[in-house]
């Protein structure tokens, strides 16, 4: 019996602090609209034009295997016919 001493006034704490966040919440109008953050992923993104060929090669990094300086090579395929 004697740990309802304690388990009562957590729990009340615990009601306080639920409480006083709903009201926070509900002040900064996290409540307000509940149906458009739900539909926004399905809506379609505007139409970007893709870039020129030219433009995407000048503008692309060149890959591990690609600078013979470094230290990393290329993955090769094993020799299977064995």
């Amino acid at each position: 019996m004697n740990i309802l001493l304690v388990l009562i006034p957590v729990t009340g704490m615990i009601v306080l602090v639920a409480v006083a966040l709903f009201f926070w919440a509900a002040n900064h109008q996290q409540f307000d609209d509940l149906d458009s953050p739900a539909v926004l992923p399905l809506l379609e993104d505007e139409a970007v034009p893709a870039p020129d060929a030219d433009e995407a090669l000048a503008t692309q990094e060149p890959s591990v295997g690609d600078d013979p300086n470094s230290p990393h090579r290329p993955h090769e395929e094993p020799d299977r016919a064995k």
